[in-house]
């Protein structure tokens, strides 16, 4: 996948693999599971802890409509002669680093949060769903941020 910075538009050029692999990554989403709490997190009171969950629950549900409503715009993309082109604002663009920042993040928790050493060792037939999720994840944020840097 290709990313153009035009002024505040970014344009994404991609082949019909890369479109198709981008869609069914989007679908994953949310990834980090509800219960999960960062250790500093233990610590919240009850009630804190409480509206915390509601904040993150209507945030999921909010992305969640979001990705469906982006995936279902029928001129999102744009077919053209090299493959696939659509356009996204820095608002757009900062929004879509967030969910594959949760589906990186989630599926690693998935895998058992495992380091550079253990995570090879736990690849099976299993676990490659999440591998699979979690670079193809990171790979995008990493074109996202460079684009954003360019």
């Amino acid at each position: 996948m290709k990313i153009v910075r035009t002024g505040d538009k970014f344009i994404f050029l991609a082949g019909a693999r890369e479109k198709s692999l981008l869609l069914g990554l989007l679908k994953l989403y949310p990834r980090i599971p509800a219960a999960h709490r960062l250790k500093r997190a233990q610590q919240l009171p009850d009630s804190s802890q409480k509206l915390l969950d509601e904040a993150l629950a209507e945030q999921r549900t909010e992305n969640k409509k979001q990705i469906e409503a982006f995936l279902a715009e029928p001129a999102r993309f744009e077919q053209t002669a090299a493959g696939w082109r659509f356009s996204l604002s820095r608002a757009e663009l900062e929004w879509l680093l967030q969910i594959l920042n949760d589906i990186r993040v989630g599926s690693w928790i998935n895998l058992g949060s495992p380091d550079e050493k253990r995570g090879m060792r736990l690849l099976n037939k299993e676990t490659a769903p999440d591998f699979w999720a979690m670079e193809m994840a990171g790979a995008l944020q990493m074109q996202m941020l460079e684009a954003l840097k360019g």
